[in-house]
Parts: C-alpha cells; structure tokens; sequence
C-alpha cells in the first residue's frame, strides 16, 4: 500500500517551539494557514510598521499585549475567517495563533481587541491607507510613475437577515457590495 501522507512542511521556529505541517494526526489546529501569514509578514513587515503608526495611550506599568501583537491577533484572525471578536474566546488559546502573534502565552481577550479597535480615529485610518499604498508600490521592481486604479463594486446576493446586507434598487436584491480595487498596466 502506497504511503500518501506528504512529507512535513518546516515554518521558522519561534523561540523554542518548533513548527512543522504534516497530515499524520497530533496535536492539530483548523487554523495552519495562520503560520504562511505570519511568514509572509515576517518578510513584508506590514503589521510592524502599521502598529508603528498607532499610537499607544495605555499605562506602560499595566500593559500585558502590545499594540503589534493585538493588531497581528485581529488581521490574522479575520484573514483566516473570524470576524466576529467573540471567536478570540477560543482563539487566544490556540497555539498556532499564539506563534503567528509570536506569544507563547495567552493572546488578548475580546474585551481588550474591542477597546484596541475603538481606538482607531480618521487620522489612524489615513496613516493605514498610507502604508497599504507604500506596500503595494514597493511590489513594482521599479516605482511606476503613475498609477491608474480600478474601483469596481460587485453585487454578493444574500438570503436570510444577515448583518450589513442593504437592499440595492440597481441589482434589485438585498446584498453585500464589497468594493474591489484593481490597478490598471
């Protein structure tokens, strides 16, 4: 009989853990894909430079998670599908959050993530914005001298009384209506 389980995939360790993906069984998380994130964040330093950008107004003497850790703990959580902070109950135990925030202790509770998102004002939004454009023109080899981007909204028909649907008289149905940006040669 054919052996086919793929070999183990290495991910950087962090402190003494060492981190690896096989398809044997084991300790398991649902949520391996956190760890690509935090490799390919690890290389782009995004969620470093944006929480450079956030300002800090806690009690240095009573802070037990720094404002990279809870902003690294809230993308990754909603790039791997939880938008909801009450799935941070769970969450913050988890080991394989824990090395992507690159914390060997429990992660910040939906309290503490909901009293960090609120602290985010028009200033901070503009500063984010600053550093996703940067981002994106530090991906050209050389920096285009001009760029030409696409808005486009596509209509993501719902059924049921899910939160942020609207009706739209266009499309006429109730829908999401997210908005894609798409940068043009």
């Amino acid at each position: 009989m054919p052996n086919c389980t793929a070999t183990k995939i290495e991910f950087p360790a962090f402190k003494r853990r060492q981190i690896e993906a096989n398809f044997s069984g084991g300790a398991i998380t649902s949520d391996g894909g956190v760890l690509l994130l935090r490799t390919i964040d690890q290389r782009l330093r995004l969620t470093e430079r944006v929480a450079a950008q956030m300002p800090d107004p806690r009690d240095p003497d009573r802070i037990q998670h720094q404002v990279v850790d809870l902003l690294r703990q809230r993308v990754y959580g909603l790039a791997c599908g939880y938008e909801d902070l009450n799935d941070h109950d769970t969450l913050r135990n988890d080991l394989a959050f824990q090395t992507a925030v690159e914390k060997d202790q429990v992660l910040g509770s939906r309290s503490t993530l909901c009293r960090f998102e609120q602290q985010a004002g028009r200033v901070l939004t503009w500063r984010l914005h600053e550093q996703l454009m940067e981002q994106f023109i530090a991906s050209f080899d050389v920096p285009p001298e001009s760029l030409i981007l696409d808005f486009d909204a596509t209509d993501d028909p719902v059924h049921g009384e899910q939160e942020g649907r609207f009706f739209h008289g266009y499309y006429r149905h109730y829908c999401f209506l997210p908005l894609y940006v798409f940068c043009g040669d």
